[in-house]
């Protein structure tokens, strides 16, 4: 479904707004709970991920870098959507990634959810506070900043 329901973007429309795809399209379905500003992105892990393969084959865990890239991704579904059509399917680049902390493992079965919240937005650069959970469980944490770049570079 490609329509927004209930507040909640699917992967069609996700795929709209972001030009991430398979295998980097790591984010499933975000829930805007205040638009432009706050986010809910949810990743549903399977044992199919191509990364558990080698991370680690016997005891496969999500590598941290891609906790804190799904979290990137819910945050630029969260300020594309805010920009508006122009800014549809836009390259959204990391600037800076601050205080990032891993405190308990990601695995196959758990479903992520990527808390991500607005702290700041200029012109193209906007920065985040994002948090990773399952269930009432921290499992990363992050602050981190990028910028949309236009058709243009």
């Amino acid at each position: 479904m490609s329509e927004e329901n209930d507040n909640i973007i699917g992967l069609d429309r996700i795929k709209e707004l972001i030009p991430h795809r398979y295998p980097m399209l790591l984010v499933d379905s975000v829930k805007e709970v205040e638009p432009g500003q706050a986010a809910i992105g949810y990743k549903n892990l399977t044992i199919d991920e191509p990364y558990f393969q080698g991370h680690f084959p016997d005891y496969p865990v999500m590598p941290g870098v891609l906790i804190v890239e799904t979290m990137a991704q819910t945050a630029a579904v969260l300020a594309v959507r805010a920009l508006g059509k122009d800014a549809e399917g836009q390259v959204v680049y990391f600037m800076s990634i601050d205080n990032a902390r891993f405190r308990k493992p990601v695995v196959p079965g758990d479903k992520l959810e990527l808390h991500v919240q607005k702290k700041q937005s200029r012109a193209a650069v906007w920065k985040f506070e994002g948090k990773a959970m399952v269930g009432d469980k921290l499992c990363a944490e992050a602050n981190f900043s990028a910028m949309i770049m236009n058709d243009q570079g």
